[in-house]
């Protein structure tokens, strides 16, 4: 396991995920992903923990409302979030983790705009 840590653009929220690597992503095309540049590495409940700034989170919902989109209300920035697709887990923003590691992530296209054909495919 590969403990990493990271958070928002202005350290307000500050998370830790621990994961087995090789760390799979996914580049989603879906309208939020793909203005954002979202990379989603999505990681198991008991994997992940927020460590400061919970309080400082703000929530947005779209389409069908499953998925909380979860913001830092400062600086804006997306750090994680809990997926539509995988319920229970949590997709982090690759690009959000804190440099220095040495986790190569193995990028997958992921159709978000067809997404529960996409979704189907994901297993």
């Amino acid at each position: 396991m590969t403990a990493l840590r990271g958070g928002c653009h202005c350290g307000a929220v500050r998370f830790a995920v621990s994961a087995a690597p090789p760390a799979e992503v996914l580049e989603c095309n879906c309208s939020i992903c793909a203005k954002t540049g979202y990379l989603h590495w999505i990681v198991a409940g008991a994997e992940f923990a927020i460590e400061q700034g919970a309080d400082a989170l703000t929530s947005y919902r779209f389409g069908t409302g499953t998925a909380d989109h979860l913001f830092c209300a400062i600086c804006g920035i997306k750090p994680f979030y809990r997926p539509r697709s995988h319920p229970g887990s949590w997709s982090v923003n690759f690009r959000c983790l804190d440099g220095g590691h040495a986790l190569a992530p193995a990028i997958r296209a992921f159709d978000g705009r067809h997404w529960d054909e996409a979704r189907a495919e994901l297993g």
